[in-house]
C-alpha cells in the first residue's frame, strides 16, 4: 500500500460538511465526489486581481554582471488584492449570467467550456467582439442560461504566472533557495544523456526552462508530495518522488519532475486553446470543469487528479485547509496572489507576433513535416511547426549542410546541445517578451554561443537529429511570451513571411496558408508540403 509521507487536511468546514450531509440525504449530491458547491460566476469588482488592465508585458531591465535579480517593475500600476482564492462577489440573473473575462481568453474557447455558440456570447457594454482574437481582460459578457455548469469548485487557487516560467520567475534563485534551506535535494546525483550529470538543483532549473514551468511549483509538488525540499525521502519516496500511482520512475527525479510538467501543461494549455472541458481522475470518474477557472487553477487541478481520488483531491487543493497544498504553496514562496499583481496580465490582447521570416535563405525550397504540435515534448500547447530541407538524401538523420536563420532580431539565451533559444526583447531572460525555441540545431558548426546579438537572417546552425527524439533531420519552432508557449494556430498565429499556421484535425497535421497558397503538412516531403523562400 502506497505510504503518503505526509498527510493532508482531512475535512472541510462544518458548516460545509452538514451542507454536503444534507444534499446527500435528498439525492442532490453525488455521494462519491464531495465537490465543493460551484461558487458564482466571479464579476470583475474594481480593484479585483482578475480584472487587471490590460497592458504591455513588464520589461527588464538586463542585469549588471554579478548583480543579483530584482522583481520586473509593473507595467501597470498594481491594483488592490483581494484575499487568494476568493473570488469577488458574483451575480446570477434570471435571464442568464455574466462573466468576466481574463487575460487569453477568445470567443471560440468561452464558448466550449460555457457549452454555447460563440454567437451566444455578447458584450454587456454592446461593443463588437473579435471572432477569433484576444478579448481584453475585464470584460463583462452576457452568457445565455443554457450554459453548462462545472461540477469543480469555481475557485481560483494559482494565478497563471506562477505556473508557467513567466515574470514572477525572473527573481527566483533555485539553486539560493536549496542552500538556504539546507535541503538534501542538492545532494541528490542523476546522468542525463543531454546535458550530463545534474545535481537536484540544475535539475529542476533544465525542466523549468525547457517545458516553461514554474521552478516554484515543481520545487513545491516535489516536497508536497514526497519531502524532497525540506525533508528525508525514505527509500520508496527515492523510488516513486511523487507517490503516483503505476509510476515507472524507478528513482529517477528526473522522470517524475517531467511527468509533473507534462501533467501541468496538459491542464493549463488544454484550458487555455479549448481542447480541455473536464478532468479524469486516478479512479477513471470525470468532473466538468467551473468555465470561470483561470488557467492555472486548472494546470493545478489535472495534476492532483493524476495523483489521487475525488475526496483526497478535494482535501489537498481546499483553499481554506491549513494542511491543503495553496495554503502550502503560500507558506513556502509567499503570497502567490501578490506577485500576480505586477507580473500580470501575462500578455495584453493587441499583442501581435514581431514579423519572421522563413528560417533558411532565399531561393532555397523547404517541406513542412509538422504543423502544430508540442512545444516541448509531445503535450502542452500545440505552439510547434517543423521544417526540413527539401531533396536533400542521404540518412534520414545526419546533420544538413543546411543553414537554419535567425526569424528575427535578438540574442541568444540558451545554446544546449540540439536547442538555442532566441530572446527577442534582448534583456537576456527567457521569463519575459518574446522568445523562439530552436530545437535539433546541431553542434557542430554551430555559429552561435549564450550572449550572442543576432540579426534577422543571420545564420545559428545546421539541421539535425540533436535533441529529443527525432525520425529525420529538421528544425523544430515554438515561439513564447512571458513564458507561456503560444499556439501556432491561435489568436495570435505563427507568421513566416505571411505563411500563417492553421492547425488540423490532429496534432502534427495542419498546414501554411498565403494569399490562397496552401503548403500541407507532410513528414514524407511530398510536393503539397514544399515552400520556397522567394525575394522579399
Amino acid at each position: 500500500m502506497t505510504r503518503f509521507p505526509r498527510p493532508r487536511g482531512r475535512r472541510w468546514t462544518s458548516a460545509l460538511g452538514l451542507l454536503t450531509a444534507a444534499l446527500m440525504l435528498l439525492g442532490l449530491w453525488p455521494a462519491a465526489a464531495q465537490w465543493l458547491p460551484p461558487l458564482p460566476t466571479p464579476r470583475a469588482a474594481r480593484g479585483s486581481w482578475w480584472a487587471l488592465p490590460a497592458a504591455a508585458g513588464p520589461r527588464v531591465t538586463p542585469l549588471a554582471p554579478g548583480k543579483a535579480a530584482a522583481p520586473p517593475r509593473a507595467a501597470h500600476t498594481p491594483l488592490p488584492r483581494t484575499a487568494a482564492g476568493s473570488p469577488a462577489p458574483g451575480v446570477r440573473f434570471t435571464h442568464g449570467q455574466t462573466y468576466t473575462t481574463q487575460a487569453g481568453d477568445t470567443l471560440p474557447v468561452l464558448a466550449v467550456r460555457f457549452g454555447v455558440s460563440a454567437e451566444a456570447l455578447r458584450a454587456l457594454d454592446g461593443r463588437g467582439l473579435p471572432a477569433q482574437g484576444l478579448l481584453p481582460p475585464g470584460l463583462t459578457l452576457w452568457v445565455p442560461p443554457d450554459a453548462v455548469q462545472g461540477q469543480t469548485p469555481a475557485t481560483r487557487l494559482l494565478p497563471d504566472s506562477e505556473v508557467v516560467f513567466s515574470p514572477s520567475a525572473v527573481d527566483f534563485d533555485t539553486r539560493a533557495f536549496l542552500q538556504q534551506a539546507q535541503s538534501p535535494l542538492l545532494a541528490y546525483r542523476e546522468y542525463l544523456p543531454t546535458p550530463g550529470t545534474l545535481d537536484g538543483a540544475a535539475l529542476v532549473d533544465y525542466i523549468a526552462r525547457n517545458y516553461s514551468i514554474n521552478p516554484r511549483l515543481l520545487l513545491a509538488v516535489l516536497e508536497y508530495r514526497g519531502g524532497w525540499v525540506f525533508g528525508r525521502p525514505n527509500e520508496a519516496t527515492r523510488q516513486n518522488p511523487l507517490h503516483r500511482p503505476d509510476s515507472d520512475d524507478k528513482g529517477r527525479l528526473s522522470r517524475a519532475l517531467i511527468w509533473a510538467a507534462e501533467q501541468l501543461a496538459i491542464g493549463y494549455y488544454g484550458w487555455r486553446e479549448g481542447r480541455l472541458t473536464h478532468i479524469t481522475f486516478v479512479t477513471g470518474e470525470q468532473a466538468r470543469l467551473e468555465p470561470t477557472l483561470n488557467a492555472g487553477t486548472v494546470a493545478l487541478m489535472h495534476l492532483f487528479a493524476q495523483l489521487l481520488p475525488p475526496a483526497q483531491w478535494a482535501h489537498a487543493l481546499d483553499p481554506a485547509d491549513a494542511q491543503g497544498f495553496p495554503a502550502f504553496y503560500a507558506a513556502t514562496f509567499g503570497d502567490p496572489w501578490e506577485r500576480a499583481r505586477w507580473a500580470e496580465p501575462l500578455y495584453p490582447p493587441d499583442l501581435r507576433q514581431p514579423r519572421f521570416i522563413l528560417p533558411f535563405y532565399q531561393g532555397q525550397t523547404w517541406s513542412l513535416t509538422s504543423g502544430p504540435h508540442g512545444a516541448y515534448g509531445p503535450v502542452g500547447s500545440l505552439a510547434a511547426l517543423d521544417l526540413a530541407p527539401a531533396h536533400e538524401g542521404g540518412p534520414r538523420c545526419r546533420v544538413s549542410r543546411y543553414w537554419v536563420l535567425a526569424v528575427a532580431d535578438g540574442v541568444v539565451v540558451r545554446s544546449d546541445p540540439g536547442i538555442v533559444v532566441l530572446d527577442l526583447d534582448g534583456d537576456g531572460r527567457e521569463q519575459t517578451g518574446w522568445n523562439v525555441l530552436y530545437l535539433h540545431i546541431a553542434t557542430e558548426d554551430r555559429q552561435v554561443q549564450v550572449g550572442d546579438r543576432v540579426r534577422q537572417g543571420d545564420p545559428l546552425g545546421h539541421p539535425s537529429c540533436e535533441g529529443g527524439v527525432s525520425t529525420g533531420t529538421h528544425i523544430h519552432l515554438a515561439r513564447k511570451y512571458n513564458g507561456e508557449w503560444m499556439a501556432a494556430a491561435g489568436p495570435v498565429p505563427f507568421d513566416l513571411e505571411g505563411w500563417v499556421a492553421q492547425a488540423g484535425a490532429q496534432p502534427y497535421e495542419g498546414r501554411l496558408v498565403r494569399d490562397g497558397q496552401v503548403v500541407v503538412a507532410n513528414p514524407l516531403g511530398i510536393p503539397a508540403s514544399l515552400i520556397r523562400r522567394g525575394e522579399p
